[in-house]
């Protein structure tokens, strides 16, 4: 399961990394490529989350699930923004982004310790 995980959150990263650059600069964020991205990431969580819960994961995949949890509130926060259409705070946008990807590689690591 948290290889399958892994495969939803990598894909999810690229949406988001298309959605940081045009956020960066100022152009309007494609909603459903939001969209998508927020879907595949909660898929991944729901995963992991099973995985966890199930006792076959390891501790990195732990932590990873709480900094998936942690960017998944910052990307809730942001999606509200974005469809009130109202700014999306960069410092937010920094720290979804951040919490994703050190959990990503936490959970990357794990996974490749593991085999």
């Amino acid at each position: 399961m948290e290889s399958i995980a892994v495969v939803l959150f990598a894909i999810a990263a690229l949406g988001g990394l298309v959605l940081a650059v045009q956020h960066f600069k100022k152009a309007n964020l494609s909603l459903p490529l939001a969209v998508v991205h927020g879907l595949l990431a909660a898929s991944g969580l729901i995963l992991l989350l099973l995985s966890v819960i199930g006792g076959a994961a390891s501790a990195n995949a732990t932590i990873a699930l709480v900094l998936f949890v942690v960017a998944a509130l910052g990307g809730f926060f942001l999606l509200s923004h974005h469809l009130r259409n109202k700014p999306l705070p960069s410092p937010v946008v920094v720290i979804h982004a951040l919490a994703a990807v050190v959990a990503f590689l936490l959970l990357l690591v794990g996974l490749l310790a593991a085999s």
